[in-house]
């Protein structure tokens, strides 16, 4: 987590000083997409190989309640730049034991205002990510615009643009964790069925190995 977080750190400070007013990360960025499960058998029941990349990927999630981001809070107050982040958060208010798909809302001012909590995980990330709920389906206003987000697949779902609509928002910003096959028609459809400027911000994969004994 920490060099991931080292490296948003740094682009939201650049894009501050570019004179950006809002910068988003890709679904999960923070600390990372869960691609070993699909690779791994992640479905195996009792696994010792999945119970301890779950154990690492716990390990690495964001606690907000213990100050992870309080860092880039404090970029966002300097650059005076509103950040969208996906991360994955282990949430102390829910007993600190089940991992959550979140996308972060920090203001200009570097107050955290939402924390929405993908509502339903897609396919295999049921296998590491819990369910949320609809608290931080909310907007937020940074003029001239009202400003909401979902996680990857909401951004499909009828009801969750429908709440966002409602509370006026004209600025939307969809986070993936990659996939133009995901982004380019519901970026446009949303686009044309708000009557909002879209933006869609996903994450990047290289496929590098740094362990001492790669795949072969």
């Amino acid at each position: 987590m920490k060099k991931t977080l080292e490296k948003i750190i740094r682009y939201t400070a650049l894009a501050g000083d570019d004179g950006c007013r809002l910068v988003a990360f890709g679904e999960a960025l923070l600390p990372g997409y869960p691609f070993w499960i699909e690779l791994t058998d992640g479905a195996r029941f009792n696994s010792p190989v999945q119970k301890e990349i779950h154990a690492h990927y716990m390990d690495q999630a964001v606690q907000i309640e213990a100050g992870h981001l309080d860092d880039l809070c404090r970029v966002a107050t300097d650059r005076k730049i509103a950040v969208y982040i996906g991360c994955i958060e282990r949430a102390l208010d829910c007993g600190g034991h089940s991992l959550y798909c979140a996308l972060v809302y920090i203001d200009a001012e570097g107050v955290i205002q939402s924390i929405h909590r993908k509502l339903m995980p897609t396919y295999e990330e049921r296998l590491t990510w819990s369910a949320g709920d609809g608290h931080g389906l909310r907007v937020h206003r940074l003029a001239p615009f009202s400003v909401g987000g979902l996680n990857c697949w909401e951004n499909w779902m009828p009801l969750a643009r429908a709440a966002m609509y409602a509370q006026g928002e004209d600025l939307h910003v969809a986070v993936w964790p990659g996939g133009l096959h995901n982004t380019s028609e519901i970026t446009r459809f949303i686009a044309k069925e708000a009557r909002s400027y879209v933006i869609s911000a996903s994450g990047l994969m290289r496929k590098r190995f740094s362990g001492r004994n790669p795949p072969s």
